[in-house]
């Protein structure tokens, strides 16, 4: 007799079959050739397609509970989708099995090539990732790579801060002082050796040395926390020239066209200095210039026990309004100079990190947040004349600084 497997067939037919007692396989083989028998004509004729080989070798899987059997039935076909579409059906004519009362119900037929297909997809697939993670790089990645392993090598150390460098640090005259080792890499990568990093917000001792004996050009980041490192820089070491990356990008991710560009057009500290005290575009915001009535007045020193002097509602500077309705939902927080401008704008959970690297000369904070205790003893340290936000956790008599919060104004 002439049988298919499973494995040449191009369908097969998946059912389910409930049983009102308990049976055995043969019984249910014999049902399904017996009650279809003449159902579907000669040509449909399961005896015969199996015998042809037209369907398969029929598996029947039995399980018996409390009195009644279920299980399922799967035969493979090789007939065309109509002809199986006709003996899935014809199954379910079955109604009795043995003595038992019975119900077939087809699942459903799985086309056995788009189940061969899938699983040629996923092995191509996993081929694929194989071959690539073997195959011998091209001639670019190679020098890539090697490229990199030797702009690795060349990196060094400088200081007792063993901030990291390039190799020409200590030959060059001039010296281009990034925020970070990606920075350093960067530069390395087309061809400028004398880079050294700041690595971190504060300045290291190497650096402030450093400055005093080279001639130093500021590389930052174009963003807000470029501004600030500059501003620290001047505060604190003998800078020359600054330059900046475009506009929202980083030095350790632009091209050697961009680095060429921001480096010729590197401005003169003098100049920098001069931008800070004339109110640049970076650090201000177009607000309008408060009258001297509008201009909030300066304390007198108090002790911690002393009740802090309150100031009445309309002797608010208008713009701490303004700028606090600006911020709602940026989680973020406004530092002024004692002009009211703007020094920069930070998260507000780099406020405090902030706040101590730039020291004093900061006026005001306006903060879209709560003001609680650990900020108001960093921005007592720092001398801070007012305290904006949201909320408070803090009351008027725990701390010298005035304290106004949204419902103030």
């Amino acid at each position: 007799m002439g049988k298919i497997s499973q494995v040449s067939a191009k369908y097969i037919v998946h059912t389910q079959i409930q049983i009102d007692g308990v049976v055995d396989r043969p019984d249910v083989i014999g049902a399904i050739f017996g009650q279809t028998e003449g159902l579907l004509g000669a040509d449909l004729e399961l005896r015969e397609l199996q015998r042809n080989g037209k369907i398969g070798r029929i598996e029947v899987k039995l399980e018996t509970k409390s009195g009644k059997t279920s299980g399922a039935i799967i035969i493979p076909s090789s007939l065309d989708k109509a002809e199986t579409a006709i003996m899935a059906a014809a199954l379910e004519t079955i109604q009795r099995i043995g003595p038992c009362n019975a119900k077939v119900k087809t699942d459903g037929i799985e086309d056995v090539r788009i189940s061969k297909r899938n699983q040629v997809i996923q092995r191509a697939k996993e081929l694929l990732k194989d071959l690539t993670e073997k195959v011998l790089p091209d001639s670019q990645e190679i020098t890539e790579e090697v490229a990199h392993s030797v702009r690795m090598m060349e990196i060094t150390e400088y200081g007792k801060d063993r901030l990291p460098a390039g190799p020409m640090i200590n030959e060059s005259e001039e010296v281009i002082l990034v925020e970070g080792r990606a920075d350093v890499l960067n530069l390395l990568k087309h061809g400028i050796k004398n880079a050294i990093a700041l690595n971190g917000t504060s300045v290291p001792e190497s650096i402030k040395e450093l400055s005093r004996q080279k001639i130093i050009t500021v590389f930052v980041d174009g963003d807000r926390g470029g501004d600030l490192i500059i501003k620290e820089l001047l505060d604190t070491s003998e800078i020359d020239f600054v330059a900046k990356a475009p506009d929202g990008k980083e030095v350790e991710e632009i091209t050697k066209k961009e680095i060429n560009k921001a480096l010729r057009g590197k401005v003169a500290v003098e100049q920098v200095k001069l931008d800070l005290n004339g109110k640049p575009k970076e650090f201000n915001r177009e607000f309008k210039n408060p009258t001297e009535e509008e201009r909030p007045q300066m304390q007198r020193p108090m002790f911690r026990s002393e009740k802090p002097k309150t100031f009445p509602t309309k002797k608010y500077n208008p713009l701490f309004k303004d700028m606090l309705d600006d911020l709602v939902g940026t989680r973020g927080a406004y530092l002024l100079d004692q002009d009211t401008n703007i020094l920069g704008k930070v998260p507000t959970s780099e406020l405090s990190t902030t706040i101590q690297s730039l020291g004093t000369g900061i006026f005001a904070i306006i903060l879209d947040g709560t003001i609680d205790q650990n900020l108001v003893r960093t921005a007592e340290r720092a001398r801070v004349k007012y305290l904006v936000a949201m909320d408070s956790k803090v009351s008027e008599d725990q701390t010298s600084i005035p304290i106004i919060t949204k419902n103030s104004f």
